[in-house]
């Protein structure tokens, strides 16, 4: 492992955390590329959880250097916030570098987040309303505020000025609210600046650096490949770029110097908001999946939709990120069910199709094909694939038939001991 990207393979919730946590033993660096505080990655260890929503899962390990990079948007609030307590928790975070071209999630950007998301009512997007999309977007009408900027007192208090009279104004014309203070953001902000002081550096550099020198630096993306801002189930997608590609632009690094790439998918399907989702069990299995899996959302709570793996997905996912392996999650989540399904292939009307269609129309209107396997009861104690049970391993070997690539890591239960590699890193 030189360089190892780690991808959501589903709709986001597959287990990344987890996966990278693992990964990370072996690794000298973990990278976040894109995202916010909306990530929600849980790890559990020595029975400790611990639920990462901006810093990235390897600050569990001491001597691992963490880095977040230039393309994931930072509320220096939260990630203060994150930092005070991981090291309450006895976790120490001076390894921890945020790359000085990230940009900076302001209060501004959560309101409208919030007031857009309300005023959409029943066609809202089901966004966590952390201001990350608000944030992206200021980034993409270059009009953002970097972390380099935060630095500079004089470079802060002009453009925050320039963007307060304008998000301002916006907010009491479109929504009515009353607006910000700019002398009170000034001072929280400038505050907030010089708490991150000791952790900003040119990241890009330190990446580059490690890679050159051989050491084996792991890149960890947020959400999944179906909320890609343009493979993704659009509009129902995140603001960035959650596949393989994005580590390009998020972390600073060219593509000649990214290795290989494990996509991370549940052994079944969740959705967390809206959109069409083929697979969707909206009856007592699905529940008892939902229940079993614990799928409640790790930022918002919510319950998360559940269906029966869709190979149809996963096999988009594993092209459009070039995919070298899979890590299957949860399969301990379905050892109670007897009798298990894989969606297969779509029928749109009157054809059978293999490939995931762009269109959200088009996709309501499929019907998941399946295959059926028999169950294949407790799991959580197997430490070798090869004692895998004679059903699973089958269920195993489908999906790697289906999605063209090979099984790398599979997970038998939430603890980090409860992990089994196949390929080596």
């Amino acid at each position: 492992m030189s360089s190892l990207v780690i991808v959501g393979a589903q709709w986001g919730d597959e287990g990344k955390g987890k996966i990278t946590d693992y990964l990370a033993e072996k690794a000298n660096v973990v990278v976040r590329y894109q995202g916010g505080n909306n990530a929600g990655h849980t790890v559990e260890v020595d029975n400790e959880i611990y639920k990462l929503q901006l810093i990235p899962s390897g600050i569990l390990y001491p001597d691992k250097q963490c880095i977040i990079g230039n393309g994931v948007v930072l509320d220096p609030k939260s990630f203060l916030e994150e930092v005070k307590a991981l090291e309450e928790r006895g976790i120490k975070t001076a390894n921890l570098r945020v790359s000085d071209r990230a940009h900076v999630v302001f209060p501004y950007h959560k309101k409208i987040d919030e007031l857009s998301e309300i005023r959409r009512g029943s066609s809202n997007l089901g966004t966590t309303k952390m201001g990350t999309g608000s944030c992206y977007a200021d980034k993409t009408e270059r009009i953002g505020i970097r972390v380099c900027d935060l630095l500079r007192k004089d470079v802060l208090a002009k453009k925050l000025k320039a963007n307060l009279e304008s998000k301002n104004l916006y907010l009491k014309n479109t929504y009515d609210f009353k607006g910000y203070s700019y002398d009170e953001m000034l001072a929280e902000y400038l505050n907030y600046a010089e708490q991150l002081k000791p952790f900003v550096r040119d990241t890009s550099v330190l990446i580059y650096n490690a890679i050159k020198a051989n050491k084996k630096v792991l890149f960890e993306g947020a959400q999944g490949t179906l909320l890609d801002l343009d493979f993704g189930t659009y509009p129902y997608v995140t603001s960035s770029h959650p596949t393989a590609g994005g580590v390009c632009i998020g972390a600073g690094v060219g593509p000649a110097l990214i290795g290989k790439v494990v996509g991370v998918a549940k052994a079944y399907t969740t959705m967390l908001g809206k959109g069409p989702f083929p697979t969707e069990l909206l009856d007592e299995t699905g529940e008892y999946i939902r229940t079993a899996g614990k799928e409640f959302g790790t930022v918002t709570g919510r319950p998360r939709r559940c269906g029966w793996f869709d190979a149809v997905i996963v096999k988009y996912a594993v092209r459009i990120s070039g995919m070298t392996g899979i890590a299957v999650t949860k399969l301990d989540t379905l050892s109670n069910i007897p009798s298990i399904k894989m969606c297969v292939g779509y029928k749109l009307g009157n054809n059978i199709i293999k490939n995931f269609p762009a269109s959200l129309e088009d996709l309501g209107e499929c019907e998941p094909i399946y295959e059926e396997f028999e169950g294949w009861g407790d799991i959580s104690e197997i430490k070798e694939y090869n004692k895998l049970p004679i059903n699973l391993l089958r269920y195993l070997e489908r999906i790697e038939e289906i999605c063209g690539t090979s099984l790398s890591i599979i997970s038998v239960g939430p603890k980090r001991n409860q992990t089994i590699m196949i390929d080596k890193f």
